[in-house]
């Protein structure tokens, strides 16, 4: 299992990886369509986003949460792509599988404010975040917003995983330079998150 801090991984996925990747997602996409959803206090978000997996994080007037069904369609998501539970499997562990995998769709204006991802019931489970299409100003702090921040730039195919100290770092996405990648069709950056949402299985013994 990684369980290091912040560790970025640079190119991570080749273009044709990267291209594969994004085919298998918007097939899922088909399933679960994009929707923009509202924060707790009403304000609409930038990006678009879906969800694969078990579990889907969903925001609204209720709060935060994870939950089974697209909240537009109903319908269960779309299982998460055997490319991506590989690639967790390589870099975050072999043992313990994700049950969400959270995408979100930059187009020309989206960002995203710093926040932690909190909603999952072990901290002790490592973020695994991909990103697909155009390059984004990154940043990333400490466990209180307050904390000193430092910013650095995502390309196509670069690879972040958010562990031990920094599993509840702040982070977030300050703009997207719109026209440095054709990976996505329409344009514009999709971010995938791998997460384990419900708590880690329960090892059983063997007699």
């Amino acid at each position: 299992m990684s369980s290091g801090g912040f560790r970025l991984l640079r190119a991570r996925l080749d273009a044709a990886e990267q291209r594969a990747l994004v085919c298998d997602v918007m097939a899922g996409v088909e399933e679960a369509p994009f929707y923009r959803s509202v924060t707790p206090w009403g304000k609409p978000m930038s990006v678009q986003m879906t969800n694969l997996g078990l579990f889907g994080w969903v925001s609204s007037s209720k709060g935060y949460e994870y939950q089974r069904i697209h909240p537009l369609t109903g319908a269960p998501w779309p299982a998460i792509p055997m490319r991506l539970l590989e690639l967790w499997s390589d870099l975050v562990d072999d043992r313990i599988e994700p049950d969400a995998c959270l995408v979100n769709l930059y187009r020309s204006g989206a960002r995203m404010g710093l926040h932690q991802d909190r909603d999952e019931a072990d901290f002790s489970i490592p973020v695994l975040s991909i990103s697909l299409g155009d390059t984004a100003a990154f940043r990333i702090g400490g466990q209180s917003r307050r904390s000193p921040s430092r910013p650095t730039w995502l390309a196509s195919g670069d690879v972040c995983i958010l562990a031990g100290e920094d599993r509840l770092a702040f982070h977030g996405i300050e703009r997207v330079l719109a026209g440095t990648s054709a990976v996505v069709p329409g344009g514009g950056r999709l971010n995938l998150t791998l997460r384990r949402a419900s708590p880690r299985p329960l090892l059983t013994a063997v007699i």
